[in-house]
């Protein structure tokens, strides 16, 4: 059904060029001129983070290298709207900027992608596995310290070209940018969430605006898929609490599960994970609750960046 809007001028969306972000982008133009039958155009554009692809992005300025530009074009009035991966954005936002919805989430697992090996598990010993998230590379060393694992950067089809050269036995991507692209079938194995515990806001959209396009704010909040967001909200609040970036080998994730009895509130169980800088050790933390808002999906991540914290010490937090 087409919904009204106030005005029919055009929104522009400003967008990554990469073939993943444009897909993303595209979608979201779909879901707003069918919602409110108005134009939608895109504009594309280049990042630090699409840019330099030698350096890992710790060592560069971090996720916020994908969002820079996009927010420069909002704040000088050529686009009205980013789209964005919700694990690529920042946990703290520039003044004067807002994320207006978080849509519907995609699969947030990690996928193991490999020409020549069924599963993450078969891999022999001294096998090379791409990947440049410290996330990954803490879980994957402290599952299987045998692995080399070495730096794996460029957008989704570089990695795969990579892969397929022969410069990997095997890399680990995340199975929502090879769903959304039409490459599931390149997934060799789902990597259940026990074995590979995923980034906050994996495989969720995120939308970014400028907080004065009120207008365009209560547009794109009918678009929001509120389980989705408390859960991202949760899991982002474990990273904010902890000062989590690049250089921080965070993993937080949660998810709803059904109560007890048929009539129960759903409950969202929220884990984390840290990982040790030089070591394959990790210290792990789950909680539950029944958040309705916003405040209460973040203080269920304060309360698991606590238990981490207290579980690490001072020492393991000061190496990081």
């Amino acid at each position: 059904m087409t919904v009204s809007a106030p005005s029919s001028s055009p929104w522009v969306i400003a967008t990554r060029e990469s073939r993943l972000a444009l897909w993303q982008a595209e979608h979201v133009q779909s879901l707003l001129q069918a919602r409110f039958g108005r134009t939608v155009t895109l504009l594309g554009m280049t990042t630090k983070g699409d840019q330099i692809l030698d350096r890992a992005l710790s060592k560069v300025g971090g996720k916020g290298l994908f969002v820079k530009e996009l927010e420069v074009a909002l704040e000088e009035g050529r686009a009205d709207l980013a789209v964005h991966s919700l694990k690529d954005v920042p946990m703290e936002l520039p003044d004067g900027f807002v994320l207006a919805a978080v849509l519907e989430r995609e699969d947030p697992r990690d996928a193991f992608v490999s020409n020549h090996h069924a599963a993450l598990d078969q891999l022999p010993e001294g096998a090379v596995v791409g990947t440049s998230s410290l996330r990954r590379m803490v879980q994957l060393r402290a599952r299987r310290p045998d692995l080399k694992i070495e730096a794996l950067r460029g957008n989704l089809d570089t990695r795969l070209r990579k892969l397929d050269e022969g410069q990997y036995d095997a890399i680990i991507l995340a199975a929502a940018g090879l769903k959304r692209l039409g490459l599931a079938a390149r997934i060799r194995e789902h990597l259940d969430t026990s074995v590979m515990l995923p980034a906050a806001g994996q495989g969720a959209l995120g939308l970014e605006i400028c907080d004065s396009h009120a207008e365009l704010n209560t547009a794109l909040q009918s678009l929001a898929h509120t389980p989705t967001w408390l859960a991202t909200l949760a899991e982002r609040g474990v990273s904010r609490a902890m000062g989590g970036s690049c250089s921080m080998p965070l993993a937080a994730f949660a998810e709803w599960q059904t109560g007890p009895s048929d009539d129960s509130e759903p409950v969202l169980v929220l884990r984390a994970l840290l990982g040790h800088p030089e070591q394959p050790f990790l210290v792990q933390a789950t909680t539950s609750g029944c958040p309705r808002n916003a405040d209460e999906a973040d203080a269920l991540g304060r309360q698991i960046a606590a238990q981490l914290q207290a579980q690490a010490g001072e020492e393991w937090l000061a190496a990081l």
